[in-house]
């Protein structure tokens, strides 16, 4: 399918959704619309698998008839009535195939028939279904995978049935719309985030938590893909180890995972950490939904700041969790509470905390310390954190003098849903050769927008290209700037001292312009004199 056919799937999904909730808020529609999309997906995934497996025993070709005699409504719910014995191999080959069970009665295409049917027993069949696939369907337990989604919600209606009907509803749009596209991964994928894209739209700030826009993801994603040491090399084979401590709804690692497979290299895991349980259930849908098996990922649910994930806590240097490529897109300027246990942190014990009002520098430093030796760090933070005074510029200073950061990249203002601030990408590393900085200057560079600016293809290659070749000057858009003209600056790393885009003022000839003036002076005066000879004549009085 091509890029054209799934941003179609993503419109047709988007106006359903935007015909269907009418009065419900989008963040809450949002939650019911993604878990179907999710639900189809696993669905007719394990049924393509289902018919390999069981080859020509898989009684695809019953009649409609036959199967409302039966009272099934799939074909894979004859196979297992006909074939108890044999179920329970099947299902252990499934798991090896594919990684995951479902259960017929909780297959897409049967919770659509009973949508179409308006059965009373989809809201419960489907709350059933939900269930399993949470405990029971993959060999990872997927606890709380749905917990958001409340099926007996009043928004949804106010007695059983209206809430039956709303959903038998949405059911059928959804199997309407999705009915002439493909399902493979890429496709529901690409339309899983475009819906999530949109959502975003519509939550206007509260969107910052779970969504980072696909043009600034795709330059965090670019830079973190190519050699570390020699980035004008071009790409990694093998990233083994992946990590976003802030993932949202992990559209940043997808691209990260994106980009490798398109350059033909390879990620051996991808980890990621979210704190709000909303967002944490959309990213492990949205890593599923994307064809991974759940080996190849883990996304914990916890606070990045507290440190709470166990894999993490290692205090042993030799076996400390160490990643490759480190993308993250944090909240910035959080408010948080640095104490005196924080402070003998060992992710912050070398360089002191961040401010209370500010935990912009305490993401940095967590991502920084589980960075490898011959890994790189892309990170999104407001512009503050390159001139801010006080525990930020020691922390600075510290980083500057480690010759940690690679390249400081100024992007536009308002490319964000959650703020309208311009921010900056910070690339940081461990085995850096240079001793200077890159500065790219990209803030005038986008397209504008009514409610949000946006970089186009050409803006985005623009910003790699930079990065990745290091010239040494390119005017009014990047510089290598020397640790010393740093130092002299008092490590002050704001963009616009080393690379300006203001116009250069226009020298003024002083000498011209005053004879200019004179000559001008010299003919109104005789142009006066003729008129007033006029006027005299006229009998007029002089001007």
């Amino acid at each position: 399918m091509t890029q054209k056919d799934q941003q179609q799937l993503g419109k047709t999904l988007w106006n359903i959704a935007d015909t269907l909730r009418g009065a419900m808020n989008a963040d809450d529609f949002r939650d019911y619309m993604l878990s179907f999309l999710f639900l189809r997906y696993l669905s007719f995934n394990y049924e393509e698998a289902a018919k390999k497996e069981l080859g020509k025993d898989y009684p695809g070709d019953t009649a409609n008839a036959v199967m409302a005699k039966l009272k099934v409504k799939t074909p894979l719910e004859i196979w297992y009535s006909e074939n108890d014995a044999d179920v329970v191999e099947f299902e252990k080959q499934m798991r090896r195939k594919v990684h995951y069970v479902i259960k017929p009665k909780f297959l897409w295409s049967n919770i659509t028939e009973l949508a179409r049917t308006q059965s009373d027993a989809l809201l419960e069949t489907l709350h059933n279904g939900f269930e399993y696939i949470e405990t029971e369907s993959f060999e990872s337990v997927f606890k709380g995978l749905f917990s958001e989604i409340n099926l007996y919600s009043e928004k949804l209606g106010k007695t059983q049935t209206d809430k039956n009907k709303k959903l038998c509803t949405i059911i059928q749009k959804i199997a309407e719309g999705v009915a002439a596209f493909s399902a493979d991964s890429d496709t529901l994928g690409d339309a899983y985030e475009y819906l999530i894209g949109e959502f975003a739209a519509g939550s206007g700030k509260k969107a910052g938590e779970f969504y980072t826009p696909q043009q600034i993801s795709t330059i965090l994603s670019e830079i973190v893909t190519l050699d570390s040491q020699e980035p004008k090399t071009g790409k990694k084979m093998k990233l083994d180890k992946v990590l976003d401590f802030a993932c949202g709804s992990g559209s940043l690692l997808l691209n990260v995972r994106k980009r490798m497979k398109e350059s033909g290299g390879s990620i051996g895991k991808i980890y990621g950490q979210e704190k709000n349980i909303t967002t944490y259930n959309l990213a492990r849908m949205n890593m599923l939904l994307h064809g991974m098996k759940d080996t190849e990922f883990e996304i914990f649910h916890g606070d990045t700041l507290e440190n709470h994930w166990d894999i993490l806590k290692e205090m042993n240097p030799g076996k400390k969790m160490e990643f490759d490529a480190i993308v993250a897109n944090p909240p910035f300027r959080l408010r948080w509470e640095p104490n005196e246990r924080l402070g003998e942190d060992f992710r912050f014990k070398d360089y002191g905390l961040a401010p209370k009002s500010a935990a912009d520098f305490a993401f940095l430093l967590h991502g920084f310390h589980f960075l490898a030796k011959e890994g790189t760090m892309a990170i999104i933070l407001p512009h503050g954190v390159l001139f801010r005074g006080g525990a930020e510029e020691r922390i600075r200073t510290k980083l500057l003098k480690e010759n940690s950061i690679d390249t400081i990249i100024g992007l536009p203002p308002n490319l964000f849903y959650s703020t309208g601030i311009p921010v900056c990408i910070l690339v940081l590393k461990k085995c850096k050769k240079q001793d200077d900085v890159l500065f790219i200057n990209a803030a005038e560079q986008y397209k504008p927008g009514k409610r949000q600016n946006s970089l186009e293809e050409e803006h985005i290659g623009k910003i790699i290209e930079t990065y990745q070749f290091r010239p040494e000057h390119i005017e009014k858009y990047a510089r290598r700037v020397s640790m010393e003209e740093i130092e002299k600056n008092g490590y002050n790393l704001n963009i616009s001292r080393y690379v300006s885009t203001s116009e250069d003022e226009v020298r003024i000839d002083l000498k011209s312009v005053n004879k200019e003036l004179k000559s001008i002076n010299e003919r109104i005066k005789e142009n006066t004199d003729k008129h007033n000879e006029f006027l005299k004549e006229l009998g007029l009085d002089p001007i």
